[in-house]
Order: structure tokens, then sequence, then C-alpha cells
């Protein structure tokens, strides 16, 4: 299990989901090369290819009807520090899947950091990592 307390591993995924969902979301320009890079970090920490639809379906409700973002971290919070970098990286590549970072974009991860106990300096070394993958 990936996650430290896990009382149901699908709704905790679908809470990932959202987050995932919100930031691919924020510059109001929602591709498909961002729902791929968002489905294959669900494989990648927990979800298996029976539950990857309802998993995204259910992240793009609880998505839709929430205000606040606070419920998406908490469930990223408690995961494992490895996951948790996943998660982020991930993050950053729905962002620079279009080769740019508007300021809703860094602003969004500047507020994540806080919010999911990063440290500042490796979220930039991730971001620059990201940005120069995706850039080469």
């Amino acid at each position: 299990m990936f996650f430290k307390e896990n009382k149901n591993e699908i709704d905790d995924l679908s809470k990932v989901a959202a987050l995932l969902i919100h930031a691919a979301k924020i510059d109001e320009n929602f591709t498909e090369s961002e729902e791929a890079i968002i489905k294959q970090a669900l494989l990648q920490i927990g979800a298996n290819n029976e539950n990857l639809v309802k998993i995204f379906s259910d992240g793009k409700k609880i998505e839709e009807n929430s205000n606040q973002i606070l419920e998406f971290t908490k469930e990223v919070k408690n995961m494992e520090e490895n996951d948790k970098i996943k998660i982020v990286e991930t993050l950053w590549r729905i962002i620079y899947s279009n080769n740019e970072a508007d300021i809703y974009e860094t602003s969004l991860m500047r507020r994540l950091a806080g919010l999911l106990y990063i440290d500042s300096k490796l979220m930039g070394d991730i971001k620059e990592r990201i940005k120069n993958k995706v850039s080469s």
C-alpha cells in the first residue's frame, strides 16, 4: 500500500486524481496529453486497469464540485515520501506538457509545496528536472 493509512484506496486515489486534474485545468486548457499523464501516474501509485476509469471519473467529479484544494492535498500529504515526489513530478509534467508554466500554475505549485510539506529546494529541483526533460 502506498498510503500510510488506507481506509478506501479508490476514494483516496480519486482525491489524488482530483488534485492532478485541478492542476491540468488551472490554465483552462485540459488536454488529452494531460489526461494521459494523469492516468499513467495513477497507475504508478496504485490504480490498476480495472479501477482506473472509475478513479479518473470520480476525480473529475470531486474536482468539479470542490472550491478548495485542501481536501485533495490531505491524501497526498499522507503518502510515503517517494509517492509524494511522484505526484509532484506528475504535477510539473502536467504543467510543462505545453512547454510553459503560467502564473496560475506556478502559484498553485508554491501553495502545494507548503501544503504537502515539500522543501522548496526539492520542489525547485523537481521542476527544473521535468522542465529540462520536456524541453529536450
